[in-house]
């Protein structure tokens, strides 16, 4: 038996006004996965325990069959252990965000124009890291560059107890100084983000992007605060050997810890603009030594932060043509198969941020598949199918064992 997951990461989403009210999966023209859902079970899935935050590290755990309650220690910890930081377990460790923020003179008036510096390359990041670390590290903080705007900070010695710590892509468009931590715990972080504004705006990689007309990543934004993490063995939990195929290093992470494989795929971007193509051949060259891929692609959900719903209805196309396409006629050499799609989370266009609501799922099986007369897999057809798991993280014991 091979099994596939194919994790549309945010895909689900409310109705859109923008697109005659209709959310992109109503909209996306997506056949494949038209009939895996068609020929196979179909329900909903409360991937977000209620008073979780609905992230993609929480989510994507629930998928894979942790119970985040019991093993989550932090999002950045997952990101810092794909880049190969060496942690200890008195470290603090902190998503670093390169963002893009306006430019009124007192910081707490600053709006965040773009969480992303827009989507700045890792090329460019590495550099702005890199004087960052000069700027600020020391015995107590040392900054680590990941990909494009996502990087590292590790707090030697440091505490949780900081306030709110916000995620940037919660508060795009909004004037940043009610978002920012009054705690005194978060004080010399604050004051570093601060700083970075002065000398950032002056960087040469900056400079040249402002020149083209480039937002220009000109703040660093910490948050996503946690400590170092502990997952148990994938295949000893389930039987089965995995890897996971994405671009960020959130998904490296956790399969780093779980002890799965996690090749890396030339072009993986992460954006729209993502080697489609080569995570599916990537996953079918997996599938030949593994029993189990897991492939996670971030493009809807990048599309829902961004506010841009044409490019989330293609997203969800393009997954179908390029990724689905490839890799189901390559499965069906196999004496038999089982395929689970699903988000993790909800992306709404109209908030531009996670949501906690349970998400649409499919499983299919070769050698099971009968017609239950669904003709499109949407938010509003998974729901009335009546499958509902309410324990998110129970999903992947009966995708592999039932």
């Amino acid at each position: 038996m091979k099994y596939l997951v194919v994790l549309y990461d945010g895909m689900a989403d409310y109705p859109v006004p923008a697109l005659d009210g209709k959310t992109p999966m109503e909209l996306a023209k997506k056949p494949l996965l038209d009939k895996l859902a068609r020929f196979g079970k179909v329900g909903t899935v409360k991937t977000v325990a209620e008073g979780l935050k609905p992230g993609s590290d929480i989510a994507n755990m629930s998928v894979l069959g942790y119970n985040p309650k019991d093993c989550y220690t932090g999002r950045s910890p997952l990101e810092a252990v794909s880049i190969g930081v060496d942690m200890k377990d008195t470290d603090i460790i902190f998503r670093t965000n390169l963002v893009t923020l306006s430019d009124e003179e007192n910081y707490e008036d600053k709006t965040m124009v773009d969480y992303s510096a827009g989507d700045i390359s890792t090329a460019e990041a590495t550099e702005i890291i890199k004087s960052v670390q000069e700027h600020f590290g020391n015995e107590k903080f040392a900054f680590y560059s990941g990909v494009a705007y996502r990087h590292c900070l590790v707090w030697n010695n440091g505490t949780l107890d900081l306030g709110k710590m916000t995620p940037p892509h919660d508060i795009s468009g909004k004037v940043i100084g009610e978002h920012l931590s009054d705690s005194e715990n978060a004080k010399e972080l604050i004051g570093m983000m601060k700083e970075s504004y002065d000398f950032l705006m002056e960087h040469p990689v900056n400079k040249e992007r402002m020149a083209k007309g480039e937002r220009p990543a000109n703040s660093i934004w910490l948050w996503g605060e946690g400590t170092k993490p502990a997952l148990s063995n994938f295949k000893e939990k389930y039987g089965v050997d995995g890897s996971i195929i994405s671009a960020v290093d959130l998904l490296k992470g956790i399969a780093k810890c779980a002890g799965m494989g996690s090749p890396d795929v030339e072009g993986a971007t992460g954006y729209i603009d993502t080697n489609f193509e080569g995570k599916a051949d990537c996953a079918v060259e997996e599938l030949k030594t593994k029993d189990f891929v897991y492939i996670h692609i971030e493009a809807p959900d990048e599309c829902g932060h961004r506010n841009e719903p044409e490019n989330k209805v293609k997203a969800i196309e393009m997954i179908d043509e390029r990724v689905l396409a490839r890799v189901l006629p390559e499965l069906d050499k196999y004496d038999d198969y089982k395929v689970m799609v699903l988000p993790d989370h909800p992306t709404p266009i109209v908030t531009m941020t996670h949501a906690g609501d349970a998400v649409p799922y499919l499983i299919y099986q070769k050698s099971k598949h009968s017609d239950n007369g669904i003709e499109s897999f949407t938010e509003n057809t998974a729901k009335e199918a009546g499958n509902y798991v309410e324990v998110g993280y129970t999903l992947m014991d009966s995708f592999i064992n039932d």
